[in-house]
């Protein structure tokens, strides 16, 4: 949906135009956003499987700690993602 409004940019004679621009901050703070989160996730992990293992409880198996940063990791992009839509959408 952003490239016939960055085509249209590009027509007027600018080299980088607003639309440009808003998607290259967007897409890195939703990197930095998505890592933050998938770091926050997997320090969670951490912490809740010692408090298991220190209880003598059966700990969570890594592999869903994997998971649960990466669902973290994507959840940012997908916010993005959706807002971007809504607003592009009311733009054509």
């Amino acid at each position: 949906m952003r490239l016939p409004l960055m085509a249209r940019e590009k027509r007027g004679g600018k080299v980088v135009g607003a639309e440009a621009w808003r998607a290259i901050t967007e897409k890195n703070v939703a990197l930095a956003d998505g890592i933050l989160a998938a770091q926050l996730s997997l320090m969670r992990s951490a912490t809740i499987f010692w408090f298991d293992a220190f209880a003598g409880r059966k700990s969570s198996v890594p592999g869903r700690a994997a998971t649960r940063s990466a669902q973290a990791a994507l959840k940012p992009a997908s916010r993005r993602v959706k807002a971007n839509f809504r607003r592009l959408s009311r733009k054509s």
